[in-house]
């Protein structure tokens, strides 16, 4: 109930005012469980991408969202669940992980859609970085569900950080075709396997975007961007090499197993 009367406000206010285009919706199945793995560029992915669908997609938020007191608090509260947001308890990166698998699991058990972004958090310079295999390959293999790769466009130009007006843009949604991994059941298990599920959709993510992508995860990025301002201000003159960032694209398929830099890398 709470999520119509979001869908009708929120999602029709964000389509009369931002007027988002939207490519490859035939590829969203009409009923079923399936995943919508997106590129992840600003905090209003996860508003913009259901207010395109005709289905409801839930994704996943961090318990603070929830758990904020005062009148504030509940509002931002009832806003998140109405717009289908579960919340998760981000206290420790493997008790984060295994509740994020667990809810995803159980939204696609219902027969529902589930939203997840490979990555892990927002891109801190609208490049795509490297996926994370904990997540979505686990729970892909768990239920079996398609994976269907999705690109937002754009989204981080309407309220770059520091911008309290959002900037009104259209914004883009491209939905790839659905990705069946039925031969890897089984082998949730082997990391090899988890990394190269993983990257097979990053590729197409990086495809359907047409981002530069960098070979190194978006939360290391972002603490080499927090030193490098850090030494700025200092004075200090920030190590050109510390990056680690190759640019180079993420390979498909199986033979992607030892692509972007290796699959023994903890997630």
């Amino acid at each position: 109930m709470l999520y119509g009367v979001m869908k009708i406000s929120v999602g029709n206010g964000l389509k009369l005012a931002f007027r988002p285009w939207a490519e490859g919706l035939e590829n969203v199945p009409a009923e079923g469980p399936a995943i919508l793995a997106s590129n992840h560029l600003s905090f209003s992915d996860s508003f913009f991408l259901p207010a395109v669908l005709d289905r409801k997609v839930t994704f996943i938020a961090k318990a603070e969202y929830f758990t904020t007191p005062g009148l504030r608090g509940r509002l931002t509260a009832a806003f998140f669940r109405g717009a289908g947001q579960l919340p998760v308890d981000r206290s420790g990166v493997r008790g984060a992980g295994e509740a994020a698998i667990r809810s995803g699991i159980q939204v696609l058990e219902r027969g529902e859609l589930f939203g997840i972004y490979p990555e892990g958090t927002r891109s801190p310079d609208g490049r795509l970085y490297r996926g994370k295999p904990g997540g979505l390959a686990r729970v892909a293999l768990a239920t079996g569900a398609p994976v269907l790769p999705v690109a937002m466009i754009d989204t981080e130009k309407i309220q770059p950080p520091g911008k309290v007006v959002p900037k009104l843009m259209r914004p883009g949604i491209r939905i790839g075709r659905p990705l069946d991994f039925s031969r890897y059941r089984g082998m949730e298990g082997d990391r090899f396997v988890l990394r190269s599920l993983t990257d097979e959709v990053m590729y197409k993510i990086m495809k359907l975007s047409g981002q530069e992508y960098v070979d190194m995860y978006a939360t290391a990025a972002k603490r080499l961007i927090a030193e490098r301002e850090k030494a700025e201000k200092a004075g200090k003159t920030p190590d050109p090499g510390g990056s680690g960032a190759s640019g180079r694209a993420p390979e498909a398929g199986p033979e992607g197993r030892d692509a972007p830099g290796g699959a023994d890398r903890a997630a």
